[in-house]
């Protein structure tokens, strides 16, 4: 260490270069010949989660219910989940992308205002930050 100023270390760029040199020769990346995290998605998404195919999945059976209902009804993401299998809190995810997708259908056949939709996009968008 060349130096200390107010709790700051400074270090001599040539010996950290050699420090450095010295390591990924005895146990860095000389020997591992990589460093850094392993390959992935970018995501961090290395095997959990549904995916997107599973996602669709869902959020397709969630509207195929909301049309049967006459739209949402209290508790049908709880239902879905007993019936199809996975998590509550999944389902509540692919409910509220299909609310959206159900509301905008519904909003073109019948020709009524963009308000609703927007109400069910900040419900769908407060219902995915909430964990």
């Amino acid at each position: 260490m060349a130096c200390t100023d107010e709790r700051v270390h400074y270090y001599d760029q040539e010996a950290v270069e050699a420090f450095w040199a010295a390591w990924q020769e005895d146990v860095g990346t000389g020997r591992l010949r990589r460093a850094g995290r392993p390959r992935g998605d970018g995501r961090g998404n290395h095997g959990g989660g549904w995916g997107r195919a599973r996602r669709d999945q869902a959020v397709a059976t969630a509207l195929e219910e909301l049309k049967h209902a006459g739209g949402y009804q209290r508790g049908m993401a709880a239902r879905l989940a007993r019936e199809h299998g996975g998590s509550e809190r999944s389902w509540q995810r692919a409910m509220a992308e299909a609310r959206i997708l159900y509301a905008h259908e519904d909003g073109q056949g019948q020709g009524q205002n963009v308000e609703r939709d927007q109400d069910v996009k900040q419900e769908a968008g407060a219902a995915q930050t909430t964990s």
